[in-house]
């Protein structure tokens, strides 16, 4: 008897193609929509019906069972509630993170298990290696689309019973080739752009709706004077370039920010010691298989497609070859050993 497999099916061609890809296998696939996010924000209408259709459309031409998993109320306490409270705390968070933990790899796992299934499949660019009783992340044969970064806090428990095929493939255009093969109806939709639930929607449109306009600044360079009025210190981060509304001669850089006092310091200078770092603390550790050893030369992703960087881990601490430019707290630092993804931290 075939294992059945859950895929988790968004409306676009890299999940699409997971499960044509799965029941050509000849695993007994079953297509679901995670339904996260509903709500309209102003002037943007939320994508989810269509996604929603397109899913289903997938399913059909697959002739694969379908399902929608309405998991809204706890993606709205796990990873939006998250999000906006660390924005209000001066941090820069990452929610695609978040959802992976907490509702891809944690919440629809669990309840597809519970439904029946022995595995569960997304769409993700990465790859699960399942050898001698252990399961590891591996980054994806397309270094361009690799999403190993958003998955570091993802469990061996969860690793072993998830399948990512998309992995495998080097280039985009081999994964739609394959959407053609199989006639989908997304093969030629766009990727989706924004915030991992809202569409085309910024961040900083997104925060003014949740939570209304903020109290207005002062933006202050390197002398202590000010050069300037923000619209709220929440809305920037470390190394922001662009929307300060400042200057006239050469750019600004955020450097800094004072949530409790409301104001955001910008310097135009690039060597600032305020925008470089060699030395990390990271709260909220996690380790896929094994911790890193002490010794031992790592790599270290800073943000997502950020440059690797030789470290060295000890605990908590993370000390980097090179310095390195606008390291935001907030935001991920993973630790890589070649291909394979040990885990990672939250900069503090």
């Amino acid at each position: 008897m075939s294992k059945k497999v859950y895929v988790g099916l968004s409306g676009g061609v890299d999940s699409s193609v997971t499960a044509a890809l799965l029941k050509e296998q000849g695993l007994d696939v079953t297509g679901v929509y995670m339904k996260n996010w509903s709500k309209d924000m102003p002037g943007f209408a939320c994508p989810w019906k269509d996604d929603y259709q397109d899913a289903k459309r997938v399913a059909v031409q697959l002739g694969i069972e379908f399902k929608m998993y309405d998991f809204e109320t706890e993606y709205r306490h796990k990873v939006v509630d998250y999000m906006v409270k660390e924005y209000q705390a001066g941090r820069t968070p990452n929610p695609d993170i978040m959802c992976n933990q907490e509702v891809k790899f944690k919440l629809f796992l669990e309840t597809a298990l519970e439904d029946g299934a022995d595995l569960i499949a997304t769409g993700h660019y990465a790859r699960i290696e399942k050898k001698d009783g252990q399961s590891r992340l591996k980054v994806a044969k397309n270094a361009e689309k690799d999403q190993s970064y958003f998955l570091y806090r993802v469990s061996e428990e969860a690793l072993a019973k998830s399948l990512m095929p998309i992995g495998e493939f080097a280039t985009k255009d081999e994964v739609r080739a394959v959407a053609k093969r199989f006639g989908l109806v997304t093969a030629s939709k766009k990727d989706s752009q924004g915030i991992c639930f809202v569409g085309k929607v910024g961040i900083k449109e997104f925060l003014l709706a949740e939570l209304g306009p903020q109290m207005p600044g002062d933006i202050l360079d390197e002398h202590g004077k000010i050069i300037g009025e923000h619209d709220g210190a929440i809305y920037y981060t470390i190394g922001q370039r662009h929307g300060l509304n400042v200057g006239g001669g050469l750019p600004y850089y955020v450097c800094a920010k004072d949530i409790k006092k409301n104001e955001v310091y910008v310097t135009t200078d690039l060597q600032n010691k305020n925008l470089w770092q060699k030395k990390l603390q990271l709260t909220d550790l996690h380790w896929i298989n094994d911790a890193p050893e002490k010794n031992k030369t790592y790599k270290a992703r800073n943000r997502y497609r950020a440059p690797l960087v030789e470290c060295r881990v000890n605990n908590d601490q993370v000390e980097l070859k090179d310095e390195t430019r606008a390291i935001t707290p907030g935001q991920s630092t993973v630790i890589y050993d070649g291909d394979y993804v040990l885990g990672g931290g939250v900069v503090c």
